[in-house]
């Protein structure tokens, strides 16, 4: 176990929209620096035009040259971005996109090397962070292509009454019906429980799958996704121990409050798990990248550009993803901890007295 506070890196996201407002305002509490060691990857001169903009005067920032020099009990910062970075609040720049990828990229390098153990992201804007060195539809992609080491990421949205996941994530709706596949669903239903399981200690999770067609298909009258796809993979992994049910149609789920039963929901496609998920939990909802080796967080909203520099920003949802980071990786500590040096599992066949044989572990199938 490390000996110091857990170091958390919060990247300054789009500096046009709210991300340094809701960064500003959550490091205003000072039991944050109590409790971890904040480390923002972004701009002193750009934190302090917004602090003076919005009138927070108690937030004071050591600026060190890497993480490894962070303080604990202070907030830390490390200039990532050129002085002359210009800030226009509410614009959507290429410079801004600049500074952006600048802070992702330094956070993710460090989070690599060890040197951070949790990474908290502020907003972006995903059209102007487009560059010859960030070709991808959002963080979740970038983490995967760049601290991946081979895994798959998996979006998760979590607020403490509900986690929704998604099989597919940025792309257009025209193009999600034919990214529908057995495999798909079932690699993600397995991403899921590994995830209640490793990463929020729910020993048996329960995951309700949703259809993708309207009335989940209405035995093949308006699609044959859930005959043909769905409900095979559903099969498949309840055959190997998984407790996952559905297809559920959508709208019956969300509007019966359905989702209070399971412990995760697997949505088909972007909007069919976070519209629902953001009408019930927009102020304290976080953005979880599950399925990597490395801890990743960020608030549920975009950049704000609308309210951006008006001090009228929620910083709930940024507070929740830096708990949420905190949470994640206490657990995984205890879940690793606990199965580092597993007995073998062992039964006795029955047609030899006493004879002990050894039984092949699956993490898949045998919980």
């Amino acid at each position: 176990m490390k000996d110091y506070k857990i170091r958390v890196c919060i990247t300054h996201g789009d500096i046009n929209g709210v991300g340094y407002e809701v960064i500003l305002k959550v490091l205003e509490d000072t039991r944050i620096a109590e409790m971890c060691t904040p480390v923002v990857y972004g701009s002193a001169k750009i934190a302090a035009f917004y602090r003076k903009g919005l009138d927070i005067q108690n937030v004071n920032f050591n600026q060190v040259t890497s993480a490894a020099d962070a303080k604990d009990g202070v907030n830390n910062i490390i200039n990532v971005v050129d002085e002359e970075t210009r800030v226009e609040p509410g614009v959507a720049t290429a410079e801004a996109g600049m500074a952006a990828y600048a802070a992702l990229e330094r956070a993710v390098a460090d989070l690599r090397a060890g040197d951070i153990d949790v990474l908290v992201t502020a907003p972006i804007n995903k059209k102007c962070i487009q560059s010859e060195t960030f070709m991808f539809a959002g963080h979740t992609e970038y983490l995967e292509a760049s601290a991946g080491d081979g895994d798959k990421a998996m979006m998760l949205m979590c607020s403490d009454g509900i986690r929704v996941a998604l099989v597919t994530t940025h792309m257009p709706l025209s193009e999600v019906a034919a990214h529908i596949t057995k495999e798909a669903v079932t690699e993600k239903i397995f991403a899921l429980k590994r995830s209640l399981q490793r990463d929020f200690g729910v020993d048996a999770p329960r995951i309700a799958v949703l259809a993708l067609n309207p009335h989940a298909g209405e035995d093949g009258l308006l699609g044959r996704e859930e005959a043909e796809v769905i409900s095979p993979a559903v099969e498949e992994c309840r055959a190997k121990r998984v407790l996952c049910f559905g297809p559920y149609a959508a709208d019956g789920f969300w509007g019966a409050d359905s989702y209070r039963h399971f412990d995760g929901v697997l949505a088909m496609y972007h909007d069919q798990g976070l519209a629902p998920f953001k009408a019930l939990a927009m102020d304290e909802g976080v953005n979880f990248t599950a399925g990597l080796p490395v801890v990743r967080t960020s608030p549920d909203h975009g950049t704000g550009y609308d309210i951006a520099g008006k001090g009228v920003a929620d910083a709930e949802s940024m507070r929740q993803a830096l708990y949420l980071a905190l949470d994640v990786w206490r657990q995984r500590r205890r879940y690793d901890e606990a199965r580092r040096n597993p007995l073998r599992r062992q039964y006795y066949d029955k047609g030899n007295d006493n004879v002990v044989l050894d039984l092949t572990k699956d993490d898949d199938v045998v919980d």
